[in-house]
């Protein structure tokens, strides 16, 4: 099998064709990582005792801070009713700890301790404000003698952390705009993180979260979790930001890397997350289970040197079992509870097929090709159509296949993606038509953005010359 581009079989349908795939690191922090002046005593790593022992600190505090930012912006942007504040306070509350923990040691209760800075600092905002409003008022009594620590109510927490989620997902957002506010307050990425993932300028990543804030600001957009009669629509859009998250992770759009397991990661980490929130929501499930199984294939997914390996050359001993056990039952459990699978679900039954095979040659093709057809009805695209061909091509052979991606070149699709041409290179070299697969490969190396997936479709058309031009 030949085919190149990002899925690695994933059957993610908007992006990449399916029968691709190439083997990243394993899961990876994307905690920040500061270093600290040390004493002039070296031990053998060069590195000081002094300085060893504030870098553990530190990092501990950013630990928490990834473990716990959700919840914090989340309990304070209760408190204050302010997004933008709630989040502007809890980032300072985050810089006192780095500078007091590593000195002081950390407080028996941390998150308490977050809470309690950032509520004070909120005050402080108030406080500032030409008008006292009757908020820092009751704020300002509240945090008067003998206030506790722990500022949130237990039984509000699930509460703080999906109403922050549908926030920052709010339709009244760009798509651009929903991603970067998402990964800021409920991953707790930085705005260095965010502009390295999506390879923009540090300032293009803050303008795009300052711009959100002041967008839910303006549209008065309340904190909280919406009715049940708008949470279905809005549920949408924070599925749909999950998606572009996880899915520029599993196959950068450009760069030298074809994975970025940091940021696919971090997808995967809130979907659990609000799958634990809504239990029972289908396509909350299915789009888990998407993840989790795609994200399985990560470790095989590239080579030594980071470049892409293809589908059946894949050692399928280095996928993630636990991932692969912990996507099925997310699946079954999508089934159970919803009236058939949805859009995502459909993806992750048809990542399933793969991750079950014990090759490419026993996997189950035809069902593959009858769950694109479902997928199709359910969400129409041209990238759902060139997986479909794909999977034909597998099933019944190229020459099944040529016509229907032969009928997406006519209507004009994909224009400027090299997906189209790349999956329409192979089949014409798989039916030995080598000068039309060479031109088509062509096509798809200047207009594929990824350096990995570009060296790639080089040699493959490299490749097809030699055999053109075989030598004495």
């Amino acid at each position: 099998m030949y085919f190149t581009g990002g899925s690695s079989g994933s059957g993610v349908p908007f992006r990449d064709p399916l029968t691709t795939g190439s083997n990243g690191p394993p899961l990876g922090s994307t905690t920040p990582r500061r270093n600290f002046a040390g004493g002039r005593t070296r031990n053998r790593t060069g590195a000081s005792p002094n300085r060893q022992a504030h870098s553990a600190r530190r990092r501990a505090v950013e630990a928490i801070w990834r473990i716990e930012s959700a919840r914090i912006v989340g309990a304070l942007a209760r408190y204050t009713g302010d997004l933008a504040l709630a989040e502007d306070v809890a980032q300072e509350a985050l810089a006192e700890a780095l500078v007091s923990w590593p000195r002081e040691g950390a407080p028996g209760n941390p998150s308490g301790w977050l809470l309690t800075v950032g509520r004070r600092r909120a005050v402080d905002a108030f406080r500032r404000r030409a008008t006292l409003d009757d908020r820092y008022a009751a704020l300002a009594r509240e945090l008067g003698e003998g206030a506790p620590d722990v500022l949130w109510d237990p039984d509000r927490i699930d509460d703080d952390v999906l109403a922050l989620v549908f926030t920052a997902c709010h339709p009244v957002l760009s798509r651009e705009a929903r991603v970067a506010l998402t990964l800021r307050v409920v991953g707790g990425l930085t705005s260095d993180e965010i502009a390295r993932a999506f390879l923009v300028p540090t300032a293009t990543a803050q303008a795009r979260i300052t711009r959100a804030k002041k967008t839910l600001a303006a549209a008065r957009v309340p904190f909280r979790v919406p009715p049940p009669e708008e949470r279905g629509e809005r549920l949408g859009s924070v599925l749909s930001v999950l998606y572009v998250i996880f899915t520029e992770g599993s196959t950068a759009t450009s760069g030298r890397d074809l994975i970025r397991p940091d940021l696919a990661h971090e997808a995967v980490r809130v979907a659990r997350v609000l799958a634990s929130l809504l239990p029972d929501e289908p396509e909350v499930l299915g789009l888990l289970a998407l993840l989790e199984l795609t994200a399985a294939r990560f470790p095989a997914r590239t080579g030594p040197d980071g470049e892409p390996v293809l589908l059946e050359q894949q050692d399928r001993r280095r996928w993630d079992r636990a991932a692969i056990r912990r996507g099925r039952a997310a699946l079954a459990r999508a089934g159970r509870v919803g009236r058939g699978l949805g859009v995502y679900g459909l993806q992750a039954a048809i990542a399933e097929c793969h991750a079950v095979a014990p090759s490419v040659e026993a996997t189950g093709w035809d069902r593959i090709v009858l769950l694109y057809e479902a997928l199709g009805q359910l969400a129409p695209s041209a990238v759902v159509d060139l997986n479909r061909a794909v999977a034909v091509s597998m099933a019944e052979g190229p020459a099944a296949a040529l016509g229907a991606v032969d009928e997406l070149v006519a209507a004009g699709a994909l224009t400027g993606s090299h997906l189209l041409p790349s999956v329409r290179g192979e089949l014409l070299a798989r039916l030995g038509r080598t000068d039309e697969a060479r031109e088509e490969l062509g096509r798809a190396v200047d207009l594929c953005g990824n350096a990995r997936e570009r060296d790639l479709l080089e040699r493959k058309r490299a490749g097809l010359t030699a055999a053109r031009n075989p030598g004495p």
